[in-house]
C-alpha cells in the first residue's frame, strides 16, 4: 500500500513539473520565451563593434530594434539644462530572453541635426529634475528610427549584487565607485559598464568596445 502510494505521488510531482515547464518559457500571451538576447549574451565583433539584445551597436538602426524588441517603443529627445542632448527610444516593461526590465537606446546623430530637431520639436515636458523630454515630428521621428545605436541601457526588474554580476559576466576588468552608494564593473571587451547602486536600481550600460573609453573616461576624471 506504501508502495501504491509513493508511485501515486510521484505520477502527481511528474504531472505538476510537466504543467509548471510550459510556464517558464512562455509569455503572458502563450507566446514562447527565448533564451536569445540575454543581457549577459555580448559578442565582440569586427572593427571594435559588438552584438548584444540580437542588435549590433554602431550598425543596426533604432527602427532594428523596434522590429526585434517591439512596436510599443517610444521615441524623444532628452535634455538636461545647458545641453543639446540626445534621441532615446525607451521600453518601460522589455523582455530580453527571460529577464525583464527597462530599455534605453540611444541614437547616433550629430549636434546639428540634434539642434534642428529641438526647434521643431512640437511639444516639450518636464522629467525628474530639470531634465526635459522633448517631442519629435513625425519627419524627425523616421530620421530618428534611420539612425544607428550608439548605446544602450537596461535596467533589470531584478537587484543584481557583485556575486550576481561575476557569476554572468566574469570578473570586471577594472571596479570604479563613483560615490558612496554607487560602483561600476567595466568590461571593456564587452563595451559593458555594470552600475551597482546599493540605494537605487542597477544599470547596465552597453556601447561599442571600440568606444569604451567614452564611458570609462568621465569615472576616472570624477574620481581624481
Amino acid at each position: 500500500m506504501k508502495f501504491a502510494l509513493s508511485i501515486a505521488g510521484l505520477l502527481l510531482a511528474v504531472v505538476a513539473a510537466l504543467m509548471v515547464i510550459p510556464m517558464l518559457f512562455h509569455r503572458d500571451d502563450g507566446q514562447p520565451v527565448s533564451d536569445q538576447g540575454l543581457p549577459w549574451q555580448v559578442d565582440a565583433l569586427y572593427g571594435g563593434k559588438s552584438r548584444v539584445f540580437n542588435l549590433i551597436l554602431g550598425e543596426s538602426t533604432v527602427a532594428d530594434a523596434r522590429e526585434k524588441l517591439g512596436k510599443d517603443m517610444q521615441i524623444a529627445l532628452i535634455a538636461a539644462p545647458g545641453e543639446t542632448g540626445s534621441v532615446e527610444a525607451f521600453y518601460d516593461n522589455l523582455s530580453a530572453g527571460f529577464i525583464t526590465g527597462k530599455m534605453i537606446i540611444t541614437a547616433e546623430l550629430d549636434a546639428r541635426t540634434l539642434a534642428g530637431m529641438r526647434e521643431r520639436a512640437p511639444k516639450s515636458e518636464y522629467m525628474e529634475s530639470s531634465t526635459r523630454k522633448i517631442g519629435l515630428t513625425a519627419e524627425d521621428q523616421q530620421k530618428a528610427l534611420m539612425a544607428p545605436i550608439r548605446a544602450i541601457s537596461f535596467i533589470p526588474s531584478i537587484n543584481l549584487d557583485p556575486g550576481m554580476v561575476e557569476q554572468r559576466f566574469g570578473s570586471p576588468a577594472e571596479r570604479i565607485r563613483s560615490s558612496e552608494t554607487i560602483e561600476h564593473f567595466l568590461y571593456p571587451d564587452k563595451g559593458l559598464d555594470v552600475v551597482l547602486d546599493s540605494k537605487g536600481k542597477e544599470v547596465l550600460q552597453y556601447v561599442a568596445p571600440g568606444h569604451f573609453a567614452q564611458m570609462r573616461d568621465p569615472l576616472l576624471a570624477k574620481k581624481n
